[in-house]
């Protein structure tokens, strides 16, 4: 989708990140509203960034299906395997700042494990789909014109 002939865009490397973070609080919010929001009087932004919220099985749940669906969005918007890493690490340290701005320093056990296994996730699956992707076959016209 993004991916151009130039090496160096900071441009579009801003891009991307920028629209990688939005699909994936999107996707964040529609697990959140699907497995959390039933089970709540009210939903609200302590869900996404509060670190004491991550003790629920829900939260927990959502959090893996958006890295798993993260996997998915970097082979369109990336589409490189090396730069898998680099765009899902980026987007978890921003993770990061933002509940750090919100909550405070996440000072619970779990919350780290879920966020770092989230992360290990989106970056395995990630690198796997664009190695399958970049490793296509190449369609090629079934007749050839004898011109």
């Amino acid at each position: 989708m993004f991916y151009g002939a130039a090496a160096w865009d900071p441009w579009l490397i801003v891009a991307q990140i920028v629209c990688l973070q939005c699909l994936y609080y999107l996707t964040l919010g529609l697990c959140l509203s699907l497995l959390v929001a039933p089970r709540v009087a009210k939903m609200s932004l302590v869900y996404f960034f509060d670190f004491a919220t991550v003790t629920d099985w829900g939260v927990i749940a959502s959090i893996f299906l958006t890295s798993i669906a993260g996997a998915g969005v970097l082979v369109y918007l990336v589409e490189r395997t090396r730069k898998c890493l680099d765009f899902s690490s980026t987007l978890y340290i921003i993770h990061l700042f933002i509940c750090l701005l919100y909550g405070g320093w996440p000072s619970t056990i779990t919350w780290w494990v879920v966020n770092i296994t989230g992360l290990a996730v989106m970056v395995l699956l990630g690198e796997h789909l664009c190695k399958k992707r970049e490793l296509r076959d190449i369609p090629v016209g079934r007749y050839r014109s004898n011109v």
